[in-house]
């Protein structure tokens, strides 16, 4: 390599707009392809590490620093099936985001207007479980296996130790089901009632609103980042498409 044509660190620092030490960060954490030495020991880039540092830093703002480095690492083993591999996986995990998202605010539109009953302080119905379950056309077996996934939570008789279901639980009950006839899981369900319960409708929705938001944000710098990957690809490794 000529040295007239190479980069020293702090170069590449100024071109990328960011520190000398975030460079070596970058080079430690394998984002950077491998660079030779001077014979004094100093590091020589080129601009293939200046593209590669440009596209890692594109690709962070979409698929986040767990995963770029295992995506630009593969591509400079010259894997570029690997490099494609787990970025379809970062597509599928941030598809499942959004449908969770989109399920979970559904449920809150369609819940919100269903007003929790109070307690009732005098003479309370209390409806043992077998009864619990008939009324809502369920098994036993499922009440005690969504008590076990903390999405109900009955009462205990002092002497007896049956579990009881006052107006709330019931309540609880009734929109467990509904969600489950609905295919929700039970970490949709499990959000949905913790903010229904405490009577905080709109800030679940609002929070669920704000964090749909943040995944199209997301997905939009996905897509700048494989306009970025794209043309690294072709620009350095476009033998890999052949």
């Amino acid at each position: 390599m000529a040295l007239h044509n190479s980069l020293r660190t702090v170069d590449l620092a100024r071109a990328a707009g960011i520190s000398v030490q975030q460079v070596r960060n970058y080079e430690a954490e394998g984002l950077l392809p491998p660079a030779s030495r001077s014979k004094s020991g100093y590091r020589l880039y080129t601009q293939h590490h200046l593209a590669a540092l440009k596209t890692a830093r594109s690709l962070v703002g979409g698929y986040g620093w767990q995963r770029t480095p295992t995506i630009m690492q593969a591509l400079h083993q010259n894997d570029l099936s690997a490099a494609l591999a787990l970025i379809d996986t970062c597509h599928a995990d941030l598809a499942s985001k959004r449908l969770q998202v989109e399920q979970t605010l559904t449920a809150l539109h369609m819940l919100s207007a269903q007003p929790t009953p109070a307690r009732s302080s005098y003479n309370p119905q209390l409806l043992r479980v077998g009864d619990a379950a008939k009324q809502v056309g369920v098994r036993v077996s499922a009440l005690h296996f969504w008590e076990q996934q903390g999405l109900l939570h009955p009462f205990r008789d002092k002497s007896s130790h049956y579990r009881l279901y006052d107006e709330q639980q019931m309540h609880r009950l009734r929109v467990v089901v509904l969600l489950r006839e609905a295919s929700y899981d039970f970490t949709v369900i499990r959000s949905v009632l913790d903010e229904l319960v405490a009577g905080r409708p709109e800030q679940a929705i609002a929070a669920v609103e704000k964090r749909s938001e943040e995944l199209t944000r997301t997905s939009w710098l996905c897509v700048e980042a494989l306009t970025s990957f794209r043309h690294y690809v072709n620009e350095f490794y476009g033998k890999l498409l052949r």
